[in-house]
């Protein structure tokens, strides 16, 4: 069996949510998506309510096994306004214009990940940038050129459904399955790498970062955007190909009970998660409301959120009272 990888340590991670709301009404934007041709459409061509776009991202504050801080941006987003709003809210406006974060990830391309792109570059149009390399020509424009794409709407009114007035000047790594040097991963920083899972997904979307992080003496945590690629993937990477004393958690988006719908795997998933003994879950976004409160019910180690997500001027029609998992506004430190 060959030698698992060495990524090195890190003392710690936090993980302060920014926003995990994609979007406010599920019912909005399913009904967004079947008017404009349904999932396998391509996201360029559906004629998206903005006042339902809201936005994915979180910052990573990383502790170096010598104590240096380094932060990591994962995602931007989708309305801008929204985005302004959370950036300025949490100082990752300054952050980026003072140049401490040191690089964005995107785990992907998909419109509540991406499309808020230029509330990032207007602080800081220099900033490193990794994304999949299995992105479209609509995706290529909006980072790198000054673009707005416009749609005709179901009353056949021309609508824009994104912009970008400020392209992305800085380093860019398209991230591929083999990694930066056949091993599969990209190195960030010590203790930190980056994997390409090369999936398809809705909307006509393909290939998905997610970041693994091995805390010292405590393991390795997943962090993830949506997890297309099935989080069991995901954790089994981990835990099949990096050196660690095993699996310690993970944090993001699991893709398991999107909108809300249960199908009979998702108990098995539970089941498959319990036995890899991880210690923390931190997830929300389109882990689902039911798939999180019921994975904590059967003894999963869910990290449960606040009231900090009351705060921000728009919520989820989804939000509950239960606190199933992590919501804008919160942290979690691994």
């Amino acid at each position: 069996m060959p030698d698992k990888l060495d990524i090195g340590t890190v003392q710690s991670l936090r993980v302060d949510v920014l926003t995990e709301t994609g979007w406010f009404d599920d019912t909005r934007f399913r009904q967004d998506m079947a008017d404009g041709g349904g999932s396998e459409q391509s996201q360029y061509r559906i004629a998206w309510a903005a006042e339902n776009a809201g936005g994915y991202a979180a910052l990573l504050t990383v502790t170096l096994s010598d104590g240096d801080q380094r932060r990591i941006l994962l995602d931007t987003g989708w309305n801008n306004d929204w985005m302004d709003y959370v950036f300025a809210r949490h100082g990752v406006d300054r952050m980026l214009e003072r140049g401490e974060i040191d690089f964005m990830v995107l785990s992907h391309w998909h419109l509540d990940h991406f499309w808020g792109i230029e509330s990032t570059l207007k602080h800081n149009p220099q900033l490193k940038v990794y994304a999949p390399s299995t992105w479209r020509s609509e995706d290529r424009a909006l980072l790198k050129e000054r673009t707005s794409i416009e749609v005709q709407d179901r009353d056949k009114r021309t609508v824009s459904i994104c912009r970008n007035t400020v392209p992305h000047e800085g380093e860019l790594i398209l991230t591929e399955m083999r990694g930066e040097d056949g091993s599969g991963v990209y190195r960030l920083l010590p203790g930190v790498a980056l994997r390409l899972f090369d999936v398809s997904m809705l909307l006509q979307v393909r290939g998905e970062n997610a970041l693994y992080v091995n805390v010292a003496d405590k393991g390795i945590v997943t962090v993830t955007g949506c997890g297309h690629a099935g989080i069991m993937n995901l954790l089994g990477f981990a835990r099949d190909s990096l050196a660690g004393p095993g699996l310690y958690g993970c944090y993001g988006g699991l893709h398991l009970s999107i909108f809300d719908t249960w199908k009979p795997e998702f108990d098995s998933i539970i089941d498959d998660i319990k036995a890899l003994g991880m210690t923390k879950m931190g997830c929300n976004h389109c882990t689902g409301w039911m798939w999180a409160e019921k994975a904590a019910s059967h003894g999963v180690p869910i990290i449960k959120g606040t009231d900090a997500y009351l705060g921000y001027p728009k919520r989820s029609t989804a939000a509950r009272d239960s606190h199933a998992f992590l919501g804008n506004g919160d942290s979690v430190t691994f």
